[in-house]
């Protein structure tokens, strides 16, 4: 019996022995690999570029989200200071209001009267 290794050594042998396969055969084997080694590189090439679009994609998604995330904090804050200063000026204009009521002279002085 023979092993496996040894029943292809004997078929690849009386393949290649015969003449017009012997010829053409190593010519379509180059061919072959020589095609598939140009596409795994344009492969490559190509997976390579996207990729990079990809991040480019990615960090322009991230920083748009960073500014987003941070505007949303910074109206979060001015939210609080311009609550204190509605609120400072209502009570400011309220004060006014009470000043402006009030006489400058008393009733009962000389001028008023």
């Amino acid at each position: 019996m023979k092993t496996l290794l040894e029943h292809s050594k004997s078929f690849a042998f009386s393949i290649v022995e015969k003449a017009k396969v012997r010829k053409g055969l190593p010519l379509g084997v180059a061919i072959f690999l020589v095609f598939q080694l140009y596409f795994v590189r344009e492969l490559l090439a190509a997976e390579l570029l996207f990729s990079l679009g990809f991040a480019v994609l990615l960090a322009l998604g991230g920083l748009a989200y960073l500014v987003g995330s941070l505007g949303e904090r910074g109206l979060d804050f001015a939210e609080v200071r311009v609550r204190a200063v509605g609120d400072s000026a209502r009570r400011g204009f309220s004060a006014l209001e009470e000043i402006s009521r009030k006489q400058f002279r008393h009733p009962r002085s000389e001028s008023a009267q």
